[in-house]
C-alpha cells in the first residue's frame, strides 16, 4: 500500500541521512520514477524534505527533524532486542518483522539508536535447536490473518492419534509454546485447541464472527495447561547415574535430587524422575547402558534386568557363533 510505502521511505531517510533515487527504489522495490512521486507526496504533506543535486545529491528530511515514538529507557530497550525477530522461526514471519523492527529502530532518537546498533552488533540468536524442528508452519500466515480479521477459518485437521477430518472454526487466539505453535478456536463442540503444524488446506471463509467479550486468550490457556498436566499419566522411577551422563538426563527427562541407595557407584548422583510411562523409563535406563541403573520401582528393575541379561546371552560368543553357522547354512 502506498501509505505504508511513505512510512517505510521517511523512515529509511531518518534512519540513513541522505539516500540517492535508486538506493530508495531498491530498499522500497519500486521504479525510481515511484520514489520521485512519493517525495513529491511527503513534500506536499508538509513533509521538510528536500532534493540535493549533483553525483553526491539524492534526498534528505531537515536536520532535526523525524517522527517521533515513545521514549524507551534502557531496560525496556534491552528487553526489545532481546526479543528479536529470529526468535519467530518461521521465514515469512521473520521477514515482516525485521521490516517492522527496522522501522522501530529508525524512530528512535538519535543517541538511543546508536546505543541499539551497538547491543544488536552484540548479540545473535539461533532459533534453530539442535535437533531439527519437525513443525510445518505452511499455514499460520493463513490462520494469523483470520485471527487477526475475526473471519471464519476452514481447514483439514489430523489428530495425534492419526485421525483426519474437516474442521470450520471461530479462530480466537494464537499461542506460541517452545517452537509449536497452537490455534485456540470455539468449535460446534465448544472451545478447543489445534496444532497449526496439523493443519492443511486452510481457508479464511468471507463470514465474520463475534468475539466474545469476555474471552481472556491467556486465562485459558493457562486453565488448558493446567488440566492437561493433571490428567496426563506420570511415571515415576529411581535412577543412579553416572555424573557425565547425568546432564543428558537433566535435559531429557523432569528430574530432582533423590537420596543415595546402597550398592550406588562412588561418584554416581541419584534422581526421582518422572516418566509418562513404565516403558518410556525402561527405554531411557537401557538407553544409557552401563552409565545407569534403575533403583526402583521393583517392576521397572525387574525389566531392565531381564532385558540386559537378555542381550548378554544374545551378544555371547557361543551365541554369536551358533548364529553365524545358522546363517551359513540357511545360504547355502
Amino acid at each position: 500500500m502506498k501509505a505504508d510505502r511513505l512510512l517505510s521511505a521517511l523512515l529509511l531517510l531518518q534512519a540513513r541521512g541522505r539516500m540517492t533515487g535508486r538506493e530508495l527504489s531498491e530498499r522500497l522495490e519500486v521504479s525510481q520514477r515511484t520514489v520521485h512521486r512519493d517525495m513529491e507526496a511527503l513534500s506536499a504533506a508538509r513533509v521538510p524534505i528536500t532534493a540535493i543535486r549533483g553525483a553526491q545529491g539524492g534526498w534528505e528530511l531537515d536536520k532535526g527533524w523525524r517522527t517521533q515514538v515513545p521514549g524507551l529507557d534502557t531496560a525496556e530497550l534491552n528487553a526489545l532486542l532481546m526479543s528479536q525477530p529470529r526468535t519467530l522461526g518461521d521465514p515469512r514471519l521473520v521477514a515482516s518483522a525485521e521490516r517492522a523492527f527496522e522501522k522501530l529502530m529508525a524512530a528512535l532518537p538519535g543517541r538511543m539508536r546508536e546505543q541499539a546498533a551497538a547491543m544488536r552488533e552484540r548479540l545473535h540468536v539461533d532459533a534453530t535447536g539442535w535437533r531439527p524442528s519437525t513443525e510445518d508452519l505452511t499455514m499460520l500466515p493463513i490462520v494469523q490473518e483470520a485471527v487477526a480479521r475475526d473471519c471464519k477459518l476452514t481447514f483439514d485437521y489430523t489428530r495425534a492419534d492419526g485421525q483426519s477430518g474437516p474442521r470450520t472454526v471461530e479462530p480466537l487466539g494464537l499461542v506460541a509454546k517452545g517452537w509449536s505453535w497452537y490455534l485456540v478456536a470455539h468449535t460446534p463442540n465448544g472451545l478447543r485447541t489445534f496444532r497449526v503444524s496439523r493443519i492443511r488446506s486452510a481457508t479464511q471463509l468471507a463470514t465474520t464472527f463475534e468475539r466474545p467479550a469476555n474471552f481472556d486468550l491467556a486465562a485459558y490457556w493457562k486453565a488448558s495447561v493446567k488440566e492437561f498436566q493433571q490428567q496426563r499419566q506420570h511415571f515415576y522411577a529411581t535412577l543412579c547415574i553416572d555424573p557425565k551422563a547425568a546432564q543428558s538426563l537433566i535435559e531429557w527427562c523432569a528430574t530432582s535430587p533423590a537420596s543415595p541407595q546402597k550398592n550406588t557407584p562412588d561418584g554416581w548422583l541419584t534422581f526421582r524422575v518422572e516418566f509418562e510411562h513404565e516403558e518410556q523409563a525402561r527405554f531411557v535406563v537401557l538407553g544409557f547402558g552401563p552409565k545407569a541403573r534403575a533403583l526402583s520401582p521393583a517392576s521397572l528393575c525387574e525389566r531392565v534386568h531381564t532385558d540386559t541379561m537378555s542381550l548378554t546371552e544374545a551378544l555371547s560368543p557361543g551365541n554369536r557363533g551358533r548364529r553365524g553357522r545358522t546363517l551359513s547354512a540357511e545360504s547355502d
